[in-house]
């Protein structure tokens, strides 16, 4: 049997895989994580729902965007011009 202190530790080792991944996803595929951020945070935000679902998500929620780019990714680059991503 796992003691509790080997389950802790498992716990904040798969927390870490999991925040680095979305993280990684969120710099390399900004397009496909907003609409996946979207697909998750809609059905928490429909009427009836209870208050502290409301509030998840609106923090899963992406932030709205002024405008649409020419590739839908970072939002560096204006209408006509090609991107050039910093890192």
């Amino acid at each position: 049997m796992m003691d509790a202190s080997l389950f802790a530790q498992y716990v904040a080792i798969a927390l870490a895989v999991l925040a680095s991944a979305v993280h990684v996803l969120n710099r390399q595929l900004p397009g496909p994580m907003r609409r996946l951020r979207v697909a998750c945070a809609v059905p928490l935000l429909r009427a009836g729902r209870p208050a502290w679902a409301a509030r998840l998500g609106r923090w899963i929620a992406p932030t709205p965007a002024a405008g649409k780019t020419a590739c839908g990714g970072c939002d560096g680059c204006g209408p006509g011009e090609t991107a050039t991503r910093q890192h």
